[in-house]
């Protein structure tokens, strides 16, 4: 096979692996195709080497305003034809807004934070 069938072949078949730093800035849907933030980072269990959460970015402008929540990695899908995360299922703003958060200008330490949002979070 030529080499040029091979890459146009392997650059059509998206891969099942993304690198974190690629995840990190990708848009975020709500199930009803609104957008509602952007993914700051990444948690995960350090035992399982899973993703527990990722802690969206909502609101601000440039920086200043913005807040941040969890969301279980299980509540998201990717969809390729947007390229952004979606939302499993239709989450109000009200569900939102009482989900745990820190403004951007706090120290806060997510990783000592899964009980607290584990809590919120079951039952959606």
């Amino acid at each position: 096979m030529p080499a040029e069938t091979i890459k146009l072949q392997s650059e059509s078949q998206p891969h099942r692996l993304i690198a974190s730093d690629r995840v990190e800035g990708t848009r975020v849907f709500n199930a009803d195709g609104r957008k509602i933030g952007s993914i700051k980072r990444l948690m995960i269990d350090k035992a399982t080497g899973n993703v527990a959460y990722a802690v969206l970015c909502f609101g601000g402008f440039l920086g200043v305003g913005e807040d941040y929540r969890p969301l279980p990695w299980a509540s998201m899908k990717y969809n390729p034809a947007i390229e952004a995360y979606e939302l499993t299922t239709l989450m109000t703003d009200e569900d939102l807004s009482k989900a745990p958060s820190f403004g951007a200008d706090k120290e806060f330490d997510w990783g000592n934070r899964v009980r607290e949002i584990d809590s919120y979070w079951i039952g959606f």
